[in-house]
């Protein structure tokens, strides 16, 4: 996605009101909303393919690489990262 500029806020918003962090998910351990964090992934999915190209990443003019986890219930996560030669 592209970052700055306002995006970050404008994506967590946009996730706010498709995923209203409230009491009407069925999955309902955690914290109060925390099915919306399973639901989640259909929006944006947990990995990603990106190009590399004489080891540069081929990203678009703007885009970035952003991570998303709104689960508050864990408190660290770990990072995968996976190269694949051609």
């Amino acid at each position: 996605m592209e970052l700055g500029a306002g995006s970050e806020e404008d994506l967590l918003a946009t996730i706010e009101r498709l995923l209203p962090r409230d009491d009407r998910w069925r999955h309902r351990h955690g914290s109060p909303g925390h099915g919306a964090d399973h639901v989640l992934p259909l929006l944006a999915p947990p990995s990603l393919t990106v190009p590399v190209v004489a080891g540069r990443l081929q990203l678009g003019a703007w885009q970035s690489i952003a991570l998303l986890d709104t689960n508050v219930d864990r408190e660290q996560r770990t990072v995968q990262l996976t190269f694949m030669g051609g």
